[in-house]
C-alpha cells in the first residue's frame, strides 16, 4: 500500500471540502461552532464539517490538536481514549491507531481506527492534520473493539488576519463506525460530538501556558 500517496490524497480531499461551499446543511449551531453535513462521496454515510473560532494563537491550538502519542489531545478529547504510533513513514506522515471509548450511553461500543496521517503546513500559516483508513500488519482487528474506518478527515487551523490570538478551526469527519448501529444513532452522535469537541478544545487551549 502506498501510504504517502493515500495521505496526500486525504489532504487534497480536505482542502476541496474547505473550498466547496455547496450542499452543506446546518445541523447544529452554538456559540462555539456551526456543524453542517452532506452526503459523503467516499462511503454510504455523511461527511460532517465543523467551523469555529477558537481564542488562542494557531500554535497553541495546534499544540492541543496535533496527532502525536502522549500528546495533549487524549487529555481533553472525549472521543480519543488512546493514540498509538504504529509506524513513522516520513517526518510528516505516520500510521497510528486511535482507540475511542463507548458512547451514546453505551449504544456505541469501544472502537479502534488505523489511519495514515499527514501533517501539512501551508505558506499562509495554515496547518492541518489529514487522515484516512489503512490496514497495517502490526495492527489487525482486536477483540474488545469494533474496527471502524475513517474516510478522509482531519482538522485545519487557519490564522485570522489581524487577530494573532484567534484561530479558525475547520474539522471534517466522515467515519464508518462499523458494527450494526442504527443510522439514527450515528446521525445524532456526530453533530453533538463535534459541538462538544469545539467546547473542550477551547477549554484546553485556554488552560495552556502562552506559547
Amino acid at each position: 500500500m502506498d501510504y504517502e500517496e493515500k495521505a496526500k490524497s486525504a489532504a487534497d480531499c480536505l482542502m476541496s471540502y474547505k473550498k466547496d461551499e455547496s450542499g452543506w446543511k446546518v445541523c447544529k449551531k452554538s456559540n462555539d461552532v456551526v456543524v453542517s453535513w452532506r452526503p459523503s462521496s467516499e462511503f454510504r454515510g455523511n461527511v460532517y464539517k465543523g467551523e469555529g473560532i477558537v481564542s488562542g494563537s494557531p500554535e497553541k491550538v495546534w499544540e492541543c490538536l496535533k496527532p502525536v502519542p502522549n500528546g495533549i489531545r487524549v487529555n481533553w478529547d472525549n472521543n480519543v481514549k488512546k493514540f498509538e504510533l504504529l509506524e513513522q513513514i516520513t517526518e510528516d506522515i505516520s500510521i497510528c491507531r486511535t482507540v475511542t471509548p463507548s458512547a451514546a450511553m453505551g449504544i456505541i461500543a469501544p472502537r479502534d481506527f488505523v489511519d495514515v496521517i499527514l501533517v501539512k503546513q501551508y505558506e499562509d500559516g495554515t496547518i492541518s492534520s489529514n487522515a484516512t483508513n489503512v490496514s497495517h500488519s502490526d495492527c489487525p482487528p482486536q477483540s474488545g473493539y469494533v474496527r471502524g474506518f475513517n474516510h478522509p478527515c482531519g482538522c485545519i487551523c487557519v490564522p485570522i488576519s489581524g487577530e494573532p490570538k484567534k484561530t479558525e478551526v475547520l474539522s471534517f469527519f466522515q467515519t464508518d463506525l462499523g458494527g450494526l448501529l442504527p443510522r439514527s444513532v450515528v446521525d445524532s452522535f456526530f453533530p453533538s460530538s463535534m459541538a462538544e469537541f469545539y467546547s473542550n478544545l477551547a477549554k484546553a487551549v485556554k488552560s495552556l501556558k502562552d506559547l
